[in-house]
């Protein structure tokens, strides 16, 4: 039956030829259904004509791949320039690079909805996912820690600044939160592994993010919590939420709060808010409690830190203007404008270049570094000029609106004064396009916190402490998990000379517990 050589073999390997087409024939459906989706992707109506990677225009991989390498931030700002305001990320995802946009987008009322990329951000609780939210936080408590003295570094040791600080800012977080110490500074280690999980998690999100639908299928499939219980004691924040809770109150076994007779007083969050559910369990229920406090753990710490990163290292990195505002905060001390520790009032009041050097810093690196995504309503909207159709996912990226040179003159220059000696109008545009923390409903949680922390702990830093950078010919090197981390922050801590400012500076670690210490305020206003 085999006359050919050529056909035996196929038989043997393959089956029968008719076997073969077969198959072929089954797989002609699935494979047409495949192709035409790809097509369609590419001429999507309406999108067609907007630039962007070749790649992007037929498939989510390419998003997906840019973030997977940690550096979309830079590849973003990289497409802008190329392609102008408006670029084609993915098939149905437009990256908007226009401030313009910002109004249009993340305005109130204006029908955009939330994409599938938050959903995955969400805790699992009572064997259910719990939906946390991205709000701005008040400006309602400052803690004030007892001076415990645990490290005592010698002079010109070498500090991993970014890491003492990430430590700082947890526990800053901790104490408005809870009232309760995390214990970072004080063990000078990550406490519980907490950093690192919300690293992974962060790393997650962002990834999984670019292709939602994956997320039911991973970590959101609706069984894990079902079948797998323990998968809850995997969130460190959320373990410790519950046991900062556990320590007021008391979780009941329908996972309802139990507050006693009266909610214990205090200033901080979960007093504040143990409250408002003990007089109106429906104004604010036990599910919002956990869910809104983690979430303030979760991302509050990641925001100051890396800002307080951005402003210290920017500043070490430019002699010039580490000599202004040294000689500004110096001027107004001797003036007896600062208190000690410097207030938040004392630095907007007295520290205009402080002022201008936070927000150059908080230009050249923002926190988040993923465009902030919404969908677009039905009827769709314009943009740039463009007609963008409905259920188009768009969103805008603060590092590629920070670079736009019709802006920011010279936008890859660290210039403080630029906020201080631009003409008005230019000024009024810069303003609308300062975008270090989102706007509207996704501004990020840590805004309030990040400029508090730095106008209290930035003056009073470097008042006490001298530093320089340990490798200055080294850059540092960012890593963007949905919020774009510093490493390679190594600065050396020296004394003052005596004479000019009259005492030698404590170690570096000493003053992030003595800054913290010294609140004399509880509130600030």
């Amino acid at each position: 039956p085999h006359s050919h050589p050529a056909a035996f073999i196929w038989h043997n390997q393959h089956g029968s030829f008719s076997a073969i087409v077969v198959q072929g024939i089954r797989r002609i459906p699935r494979d047409s259904v495949m192709i035409l989706r790809l097509i369609t992707n590419r001429f999507c109506r309406g999108l067609a004509g907007i630039p962007g990677p070749g790649i992007a225009k037929w498939t989510r991989l390419w998003r997906l791949h840019s973030v997977w390498k940690a550096d979309d931030h830079n590849t973003a700002i990289d497409l802008h320039r190329k392609h102008g305001p408006l670029v084609r990320i993915g098939p149905k995802h437009i990256s908007v690079g226009d401030s313009s946009a910002i109004r249009i987008i993340y305005g109130l009322n204006k029908g955009f909805t939330k994409t599938g990329f938050y959903p995955i951000q969400c805790i699992s609780w009572n064997k259910k996912p719990q939906m946390n939210l991205f709000s701005t936080c008040d400006e309602m408590f400052h803690p004030t820690y007892d001076l415990v003295t645990y490290l005592d570094h010698t002079l010109s040791s070498v500090v991993d600044l970014g890491m003492w600080l990430q430590y700082y800012a947890f526990d800053v977080v901790g104490e408005f939160t809870f009232a309760k110490k995390l214990g970072f500074l004080q063990e000078g280690n990550d406490v519980d592994g907490m950093i690192e999980a919300i690293q992974g998690k962060l790393l997650y999100a962002s990834v999984c993010g670019q292709i939602p639908e994956a997320h039911l299928l991973l970590l959101g499939n609706p069984l894990f919590p079902v079948f797998m219980p323990s998968m809850e004691t995997w969130n460190h924040v959320l373990n410790f939420t519950l046991k900062a809770i556990n320590s007021r109150a008391s979780l009941q076994r329908d996972g309802e709060l139990d507050s006693g007779e009266k909610p214990e007083a205090g200033k901080d969050m979960l007093s504040r808010w143990m409250a408002i559910h003990a007089s109106d369990p429906e104004k604010l229920s036990t599910r919002d409690v956990i869910v809104h406090l983690s979430t303030n753990v979760f991302a509050g710490s990641d925001t100051t830190a890396i800002a307080l990163r951005a402003v210290l290292y920017l500043l070490l990195r430019n002699p010039a203007a580490m000599a202004r505002l040294n000689a500004e905060i110096d001027h107004a001390d001797r003036e007896g404008k600062l208190s000690k520790p410097v207030s938040c009032r004392e630095s907007t009041s007295h520290l205009p270049y402080l002022q201008a050097v936070l927000k150059e810093a908080m230009r050249l690196h923002p926190s988040v570094g993923l465009i902030l995504e919404h969908e677009v309503p039905k009827g769709g909207i314009t943009l740039c000029d463009r007609h963008i159709p409905g259920e188009t996912v768009v969103g805008i990226n603060a590092w590629v609106l920070h670079r736009d040179a019709r802006v920011f003159p010279d936008p890859d220059k660290f210039i403080p004064e630029r906020w201080m000696d631009s003409d008005p109008q230019l000024l009024k545009k810069m303003e609308q396009s300062f975008f270090a923390f989102g706007a509207g409903s996704r501004t990020c949680i840590g805004k309030n916190i990040s400029f508090i922390e730095m106008h209290n702990i930035i003056p009073q830093l470097l008042r006490e402490c001298g530093i320089r950078l340990h490798s200055p010919e080294e850059g540092w090197k960012t890593n963007n998990v949905w919020f774009v981390q510093q490493e390679r922050c190594e600065v050396i801590h020296y004394a003052y000379d005596i004479d000019t400012y009259g005492y030698i500076n404590q170690p570096f670690i000493a003053q992030l517990w003595k800054s913290l210490e010294d609140r004399n305020d509880s509130r600030v206003e």
